[in-house]
């Protein structure tokens, strides 16, 4: 199986870096952590912007850097495309020119990503003949990633590229990065620190803090851990993979079936069999231990206690296991610590979780 292996350790001007993990080789693997955890250091060791950073980092199937073995591709040699907070386009080009110096940065035979399809992936095609000043935040940062992609790299780094963006020209990119996620066949690391954005679009998940990996491993897992579920706060939860099963117009809802069982959730504009994901906070969760009848609540799974851990001094959180086995996909609860004594809560113990329709989200 294709993967990114990493190990790289420096002391650079009083940061450590320690880091060690491995992520798929294609798909988006979300670099998480506070400011200062060592995200960007990362990335530029990626890139190999830190020469002074000895390690190892085989990205499929090319070896970049093996210091122990004599080998440091330089970073011009290393086929990394890079977006940056800021789109930093040419102002005096059109975004087609904008284009076109990526693309000629690569001989026509070493050309893995045509022009068409860059346009296609960053929904650019009405936008060619425009100046780059005459675009908006979301447009800019959507060039910015098609020009990234004509250089056809064989990694494609992320820093925080909605960072400098309002919420109106986040919600007009996350369309084209969502098709990054769906349709591109190369490793893409992708730094944020917004849980939400991760949630939304990575498969994999790598945890930094203070120079280190405190977790590397699937989305799903990652979020799910609990040890870092109480630092998430109120953006705790869980993230289900699902497929569009059908549409009740009625009611203006849609019914998404996953491995824990069918989830209504408000009307979605998606065809029956199209992939969903939906966010279900915590928060939003409750444990009864029999199935309830007469209730609003549409979403009762049967699910397994896990594990339970304090949140506050008045909250638990629980892990729950939908009925599935071993490698069932997990929930998790934030309840008060009262109810969890009245339930008699305890990992193990088989109850039922209950989602409220209206509070899922989908991503």
């Amino acid at each position: 199986m294709t993967s990114l292996t990493v190990r790289f350790a420096a002391e650079l001007d009083g940061f450590s870096l320690d880091v060690s993990f491995e992520a798929p080789g294609c798909g988006v693997t979300a670099l998480f952590g506070h400011s200062g955890s060592g995200k960007t250091t990362l990335l530029r060791c990626l890139a190999g912007l830190e020469p002074r950073v000895a390690g190892f980092l085989q990205v499929n199937d090319e070896i970049w850097q093996d210091d122990a073995n004599g080998i440091h591709q330089p970073t011009h040699r290393r086929a990394v495309g890079y977006v940056f907070q800021e789109a930093s386009l040419f102002p005096h080009l059109s975004v087609r020119q904008n284009l076109e110096y990526g693309m000629k940065r690569v001989p026509a035979s070493q050309r893995r990503v045509g022009f068409d399809e860059a346009v296609a992936l960053a929904g650019l095609p009405d936008l060619l003949e425009r100046s780059s000043i005459h675009l908006s935040g979301g447009e800019r940062q959507r060039a910015a990633i098609a020009r990234a992609l004509l250089t056809s790299p064989r990694l494609l780094l992320m820093d925080e590229p909605l960072s400098a963006l309002d919420e109106r020209s986040k919600q007009e990119i996350f369309p084209c990065l969502e098709r990054l996620h769906n349709e591109l066949s190369i490793p893409v690391i992708y730094v944020s620190h917004s849980l939400k954005e991760v949630a939304r679009l990575a498969d994999h998940m790598i945890w930094m803090e203070e120079g280190r990996i405190r977790a590397a491993d699937s989305l799903q897992r990652v979020l799910t851990r609990m040890d870092l579920s109480v630092e998430q706060g109120e953006e705790a939860g869980a993230i289900l993979e699902a497929k569009v099963a059908l549409h009740d117009d009625r009611y203006h809802l849609t019914a998404l079936d996953g491995r824990c069982g069918r989830v209504w959730v408000s009307r979605l504009d998606l065809a029956p069999g199209s992939p969903a994901r939906v966010h279900i906070p915590a928060r939003d969760v409750s444990i009864c231990l029999e199935r309830s009848g007469g209730s609003s609540i549409l979403n009762i799974w049967p699910v397994v206690v896990e594990d339970i851990c304090e949140h506050s001094a008045s909250q638990v959180l629980v892990r729950l296991r939908c009925d599935g086995g071993g490698d069932a996909p997990r929930l998790l609860a934030r309840i008060t610590r009262r109810s969890c004594t009245m339930l008699r809560l305890k990992p193990g113990l088989a109850v039922f979780a209950q989602l409220k329709s209206a509070a899922l989200i989908d991503y």
